[in-house]
């Protein structure tokens, strides 16, 4: 069994999603833990937790993180967390897999596919540890979990697309 040890200072958990049809909206979590288990000679192994503080929403805009944190979007008072547990992690190559798990958002839980990069591992020059790396990507519907909020444009189209893409990175010491 191989212990992981999240490497917050370097490791992110961001978001985009079309705004007004043109251009896209990017955010990201600031305050996220990840635990895994598993043998990292086996990644088919591993079953991962990830918890996000939904109230650390960061889009560079004051104004539109109090909206997204309020009950229009992710309810924090009520929903203070976003949660994944993994189920299955398939592997499609030697650096490419799938983890499918439990994503829960506002109450709502649904199973969710994204797609892993495993980046191997290295010494790391500075603490003489072993260091792993992980980048991971998906899109969900915000819809399917009550994020619903939005306005139509006069143009046509909406004010929020509902489609989100997730784009985290992970790093971790082993031991």
């Amino acid at each position: 069994m191989t212990t992981f040890q999240l490497d917050k200072a370097h490791s992110s958990v961001a978001f985009q999603v079309r705004h007004m049809m043109i251009s896209k909206a990017k955010g990201e979590f600031t305050n996220f833990d990840v635990e895994v288990q598993g043998d990292i000679n086996e990644l088919e192994s591993l079953k991962v937790k990830a918890t996000i503080d939904a109230a650390s929403i960061d889009t560079k805009n004051a104004d539109r993180d109090n909206h997204l944190r309020s009950a229009d979007f992710f309810d924090v008072e009520n929903y203070p967390t976003i949660t994944f547990v993994s189920e299955s992690v398939r592997k499609l190559s030697d650096t490419e897999y799938e983890v499918t798990g439990k994503l829960t958002i506002r109450g709502v839980t649904r199973t969710e596919t994204f797609k892993v990069e495993y980046n191997g591992q290295v010494k790391n020059p500075l603490t003489g540890g072993i260091s792993v790396g992980f980048d991971v990507e998906g899109t969900i519907n915000r819809e399917d979990y009550g994020l619903v909020w939005n306005v139509a444009l006069e143009t046509g189209g909406f004010l929020v697309g509902k489609e989100v893409k997730i784009l985290a990175s992970f790093e971790f010491a082993l031991s």
